[in-house]
């Protein structure tokens, strides 16, 4: 490929309850509202962004929220797992902290190099917290719920379940320049470099597993980095020549995306760094109010009234943090 990705951007899930979600978010896993929006393709929905002090590419979790949407199946064709890097030693911090919230949590080692501690958020979507001997320099967003020695880095890494992995393999490695980092039984580790926190996708295989139906408590789809949208059209023009039904440069208002699907089933997106989230509110005021790119907002009023109201913690307000210090 002319381009490469430098890891990922961010993943997208589907929840139920909009409030549940913003509560277990920003007060649960300790991450920041950077940017509450709409659907583009629906607006009668949200779409809220969590990640890092900034929303910096890498940190970054979204979702769909639709009330009262039925749960999906997790299976085959989909990211069945989406982890993020926390610092090691902090694990046993960590399941106290969801105990104290009424989440469940086990702690399991797959290697003498990475612990983790899995749990689902509160529409079943499983969240890994990764605490891998592999150093994260990554700057936390330090909040009221999870202090910074703690807290999360940002992405570490996401599974893909697939019944045959050779051609979702060859996607990967040729398509999108990772590397195969390692194979035991039938599990593949990928990266962009070195296996970094944030450069990771761990491919796995099920062949008789049930294919997975994407509504609640699933991945919608995950998204790869790329700096800017000239290397985005580079990118589009050579996987469409072999063979992928991509789709056109789309503005998602905060980066530019493309999207296709891997022949293993799972929906990818190709998202550009920039501009990023302070493109229409101060970096002090992210996710406090709704925003809405050009061409919806002749319709705020009916958007307005149609979304869920919601209120969004203190903890999510830069001044309440330093107050809390």
């Amino acid at each position: 490929m002319t381009a490469q990705t430098e890891g990922l951007h961010h993943v997208t899930a589907i929840a139920g309850d909009p409030q549940k979600n913003i509560d277990f978010y920003i007060r649960g896993l300790g991450l920041r509202l950077v940017k509450r929006t709409v659907n583009f393709d629906d607006p009668g929905t949200y779409h809220l962004y969590y990640g890092d002090e900034s929303g910096r590419p890498g940190s970054l979790l979204t979702f769909f929220p639709w009330q009262g949407i039925r749960s999906g199946r997790v299976g085959s064709g989909q990211s069945t797992t989406t982890a993020f890097s926390v610092p090691q030693g902090t694990l046993g911090w960590w399941q106290e902290h969801f105990r104290a919230i009424g989440v469940e949590s086990a702690i399991s080692r797959a290697s003498s190099e990475e612990e983790r501690l899995s749990l689902r958020d509160p529409d079943g979507l499983q969240i890994d917290l990764v605490a891998s001997s592999v150093s994260d320099p990554r700057n936390p967003w330090d909040s009221a719920s999870v202090p910074a020695e703690y807290a999360v880095r940002g992405q570490h890494s996401s599974v893909l379940t697939v019944q045959d992995p050779t051609r979702t393999l060859e996607t990967l490695t040729r398509d999108l320049g990772m590397n195969v980092l390692a194979e035991k039984d039938g599990r593949y580790r990928l990266s962009t470099h070195d296996g970094e926190p944030g450069t990771v996708v761990d491919v796995v295989t099920d062949p008789r597993g049930e294919r997975g139906l994407v509504a609640g408590g699933t991945v919608h789809h995950i998204a790869f980095r790329v700096p800017d949208q000239q290397t985005q059209e580079l990118w589009r023009q050579e996987l469409a020549e072999r063979g992928y039904g991509v789709t056109a440069i789309l503005d998602r208002q905060y980066f530019t995306s493309i999207y296709f699907r891997e022949p293993g089933g799972t929906l990818l997106e190709i998202a550009t760094d920039t501009p990023g989230f302070d493109i229409d509110e101060p970096l002090l005021e992210l996710g406090r109010s709704l925003k809405l790119p050009p061409w919806l907002e002749p319709n705020r009023e009916a958007i307005s009234h149609a979304v869920a109201k919601i209120e969004l913690p203190t903890e999510n307000n830069p001044a309440v943090q330093a107050f809390f210090k």
